[in-house]
């Protein structure tokens, strides 16, 4: 049945037009699906068998073009003209990121066949989902959903959104339900052996997992809780600056770090080239960036502006951490997967283990190792000392191999890292796979000059798949000078998890 076999739900003409022609071409496709079916050698069973994630996708469409939406009001006889604006809009959310979706999938299938080989078995489909013709079929669809959005309110465009999204979700779903009968290499999860797969993820803190800094959730506290103290400390208390005093000086950190920062890239980048992967010119170069971050750490405890900070506040500040979308999704269903062993390491340059602690317990996630700088305490009072632990690339390094020596005679052990700054580099370089996300322009620049490949994940995937088609065995090996680039913590869900 297809969801436009009712009746033109739209008032106006050139609408009703429109949505007459989407119906007749989904007609025109149901029976060309039947006749392509037959062709690849099979029949029709008379009774329809279908999976739960089939079931879920047609039923949400039939629903929806009924006037069937959850949080809506359910209608009886659609007969005013601004209900079947309603229920088209509605019905037009519903199917159009599908359209875009099978668009998609169908030209990443068509760009890794060979144009001149016809034999392909489902090259009449794929061809059709990449045509002229489906694509302004999309298009059309999109153009009308915005015309009759426009007569909506915001409820109902809110109501839009969310089966758009809705549709994506479950339309991905029933992708990912179908069987695959050859062996993959992704999900990593279900190549890995359940009983000895054992991962060990990486993963830095600030800009991968966190929208911004978490000195700016420091800074911003100490303003703050300055505001509120006493103005007559007692003896027993530690002396801090007022609230102006501290805004001031962590405005002239923050400017000198920045300039200085930028100083250091261009210096390290004053040298010439490499015209092939140089791990020892990297790491060697590197040294200058340890330099710069062990000096800016000392200036800030120097400044005094991490004095006098109650870690109960921090704990509670740690609420507020904006994470990066899809990360704590990414790392929850980590912790429950039951198809490997996993163990996760937060590495970080953050001033502060207690925040990045107490920002992933309000996830669920005290599975977490984190290892980072800490703070000083007395009586819960920071003394605006750091315990320096984690200040540099090379560091970072060292705390990754030392992990890592719990596992060094286990031939099972995957080791994934995460990043997205220089300070992650020689991490990432060293992982079985290393993954950048985000879009740090001194990484790239410093990954170019000495070598590195970054190659994106999904087009890396496709070609291992390839090869292991052909034989070649699933296991990941290390690329030497290779990472791997995605754009967002959903591609690494997906790769790692499915979807």
């Amino acid at each position: 049945m297809s969801i436009f076999s009712k009746p033109s739900l739209s008032h106006d003409e050139e609408d009703k037009l429109a949505i007459r022609k989407l119906r007749k071409r989904v007609k025109q496709k149901l029976k060309t699906l039947d006749s392509l079916v037959r062709e690849w050698g099979f029949e029709l069973p008379e009774e329809i068998i279908t999976d739960d994630a089939t079931v879920k996708c047609t039923d949400f469409l039939l629903s929806t073009a009924s006037g069937k939406v959850e949080g809506e009001k359910v209608l009886g006889k659609i007969e005013t003209p601004f209900e079947k604006i309603k229920v088209a809009a509605y019905t037009l959310s519903a199917i159009s990121p599908c359209m875009r979706l099978f668009e998609v999938i169908a030209k990443e299938i068509q760009a890794l066949l060979n144009p001149d080989d016809g034999s392909h078995l489902y090259k009449k489909w794929i061809d059709y989902y990449c045509s002229q013709s489906f694509q302004e079929s999309a298009l059309q669809t999109e153009e009308l959903l915005d015309k009759l959005s426009v007569l909506l309110t915001g409820e109902e465009l809110e109501v839009i959104k969310k089966l758009y999204y809705k549709a994506i979700k479950l339309h991905v779903n029933f992708f990912a339900a179908q069987p695959v009968k050859q062996q993959t290499t992704v999900p990593l999860s279900w190549v890995k052996d359940p009983v000895e797969g054992h991962l060990t993820l990486f993963c830095d803190f600030d800009w991968t997992c966190t929208a911004f800094d978490s000195s700016s959730i420091l800074a911003e506290l100490a303003i703050v809780t300055a505001q509120k103290s006493d103005p007559d400390q007692s003896e027993g208390k530690l002396t801090r600056m007022s609230s102006a005093d501290l805004r001031n000086t962590w405005d002239v950190l923050s400017t000198k770090y920045t300039e200085e920062y930028e100083q250091c890239i261009e210096s390290i980048m004053s040298s010439e080239a490499v015209a092939e992967f140089e791990y020892e010119g990297l790491r060697e170069a590197l040294k200058q960036l340890a330099y710069f971050e062990k000096k800016e750490n000392s200036r800030v405890v120097q400044s005094g502006v991490l004095k006098g900070l109650n870690l109960e506040d921090i704990k509670r500040a740690s609420q507020h951490l904006i994470f990066q979308d899809g990360c704590r999704r990414f790392f929850q269903n980590t912790i429950k997967s039951t198809n490997f062993k996993t163990d996760v390491h937060v590495l970080s340059y953050c001033w502060c283990g207690d925040l990045i602690r107490s920002a992933f317990a309000s996830g669920d996630l005290n599975a977490f190792r984190v290892h980072s700088n800490e703070l000083v305490y007395e009586e819960s009072i920071s003394t605006g000392e750091i315990v320096n632990k984690l200040e540099s690339p090379l560091e970072k390094l060292q705390a990754f191999n030392d992990i890592l020596k719990d596992h060094s005679n286990d031939e099972q052990n995957l080791t994934v890292y995460i990043g997205g700054s220089p300070g992650d580099l020689l991490c990432l370089l060293e992982a079985d796979i290393g993954i950048v996300i985000g879009s740090s322009s001194s990484l790239r620049r410093l990954g170019d000059h000495f070598g590195v490949s970054f190659v994106p994940l999904f087009s890396s995937l496709v070609e291992r798949q390839k090869e292991l088609v052909d034989g070649s065995s699933y296991k990941w090996k290390r690329l030497t000078g290779t990472l791997y680039t995605v754009s967002s913590w959903a591609e690494i869900h997906a790769f790692i998890l499915g979807p």
